[in-house]
């Protein structure tokens, strides 16, 4: 296993891997509920897409253990879920013809993977903006735990507001984060996984958490459930090209995140990015023909990352811990109905996410702008792809105007315009 995985080369041990992926697990887990909650409001059959939740995760998850590497998970993406549920309401079609979309996608998205296109995105995008898409990101997820756990909550004077601090959630979710904290700051090895695992045991005392039962058996998996020739029929392909555009650029964006936070990325190359970008498309891909959105790589990964995993042993464990989960719903449904459990990992590592900030040239104002936009945007509008798109289309912009034109690559003029037309006529949700 140490042969294969490099524990030594990189600074790790079986130990750290295993710990590393069950803190990402944990934190990643509310997706086998909440992916098909939001698709079952499609119409989806509910039982059809918790199962094929688990199989894109495990394909996924593990295709990035064993040709990557890497202690990435993959998942079906929140957001593109919503987007999915969307169109089956606007466009009066059936799921099935809508799952064709995503089928297709995933095929494009292998076909691209299997080209140097993805791997020259990650090389082309400037260093300033990866620092940005991993603050951005840093924010993101931390807002994400801020609002799990009822800390901000809508407000309508502007938009977000404090909590209420009697709510039992946002109480444990605060004592959760202190007692996370206290144990990095006596730099405990483990601090977020005893952290979850103490919070827990709160809830539990606190009537919080409560479990219906351990085990139960699982639902068969519903196999090709989808309607590709619909697709050509009712003329679909802005809905191909968004599923595509869209999950191109949030796992980019994540797997530059994770990288970045791991340092993998090496003078602003991703080693063996082929095979990881090819994870995700394979997830989308297999996802697609048992009944589920669009994969991604998911951002949750930071968290084992910073529990220090650093190779796909750490992958091989959240795969694995997913496909136990079937025999596990009442177990899993509790800890995902518990929000303070994980916001407080999320919360901090948005904190070890920020450290790219200070390598950004704040004072050129052509870098500086570009990172901002990005920054600003991924928190306020809850997508990854959309921060990296307002960035993509300022960069450029910018650069163009001062006369540095050159200095940028021209795979950024190019998803510059094609960012600008998606926003004008077919935008993602």
């Amino acid at each position: 296993m140490n042969k294969f995985f490099g524990l030594k080369q990189n600074n790790t041990n079986i130990r750290t891997e295993l710990l590393a992926g069950t803190t990402t697990f944990l934190t990643m887990v509310y997706i086998i509920i909440v992916n098909p909650v939001i698709l079952h409001s499609a119409g989806v059959p509910f039982d059809q897409v918790f199962m094929a939740t688990v199989i894109s995760a495990v394909v996924g998850t593990l295709y990035m253990a064993f040709f990557a590497n890497y202690p990435i998970a993959i998942a079906p993406g929140m957001g593109m879920n919503a987007y999915f549920a969307s169109v089956v309401a606007t466009q009066g079609l059936s799921y099935q013809v809508i799952f064709g979309t995503v089928f297709i996608a995933g095929i494009a998205f292998i076909l691209l993977s299997l080209t140097t296109l993805r791997e020259t995105l990650i090389e082309a995008i400037p260093a300033s903006l990866k620092f940005g898409i991993t603050s951005g990101i840093g924010l993101f997820i931390a807002f994400l735990g801020l609002k799990m756990s009822g800390i901000v909550v809508p407000n309508e004077a502007n938009m977000v507001g404090f909590g209420d601090l009697h709510a039992p959630v946002t109480v444990l979710t605060l004592a959760g984060l202190f007692i996370t904290l206290i144990l990095m700051t006596w730099n405990v090895k483990g601090a977020l996984f005893l952290g979850m695992i103490i919070t827990g045991m709160i809830g539990f005392f606190t009537g919080q958490l409560q479990f219906d039962g351990v085990m139960s058996a699982p639902p068969a998996p519903i196999f090709f459930d989808i309607d590709v020739a619909g697709v050509f029929s009712n003329g679909l392909y802005t809905v191909v090209f968004a599923f595509l555009l869209v999950t191109i650029f949030d796992t980019t964006g994540t797997l530059i995140g994770v990288s970045e936070q791991a340092g993998f990325m090496k003078n602003g190359k991703l080693p063996r990015a082929k095979s990881a970008l090819m994870a995700d498309a394979a997830a989308t891909t297999v996802g697609s023909m048992f009944g589920t959105s669009p994969s991604t790589a998911y951002i949750e990964s930071t968290s084992g990352v910073a529990a220090g995993g650093r190779t796909g042993l750490t992958s091989v464990v959240v795969a694995v811990l997913f496909g136990l989960s079937i025999f596990f719903t009442p177990i899993i449904g509790a800890i995902s109905n518990l929000s303070a459990i994980t916001a407080p990992v999320l919360i901090i590592v948005g904190c070890f996410m920020m450290e790219g900030l200070a390598r950004i040239d704040w004072k050129t104002f052509d870098e500086a702008f570009p990172a901002f936009a990005i920054i600003l945007t991924m928190p306020l509008t809850s997508s990854i792809a959309t921060g990296i798109s307002i960035g993509f289309i300022t960069y450029p912009l910018l650069k163009l105007v001062s006369g540095k034109g050159k200095d940028v690559h021209w795979i950024l003029y190019l998803f510059g315009v094609i960012f600008v037309l998606q926003m004008i006529f077919f935008p993602a949700h």
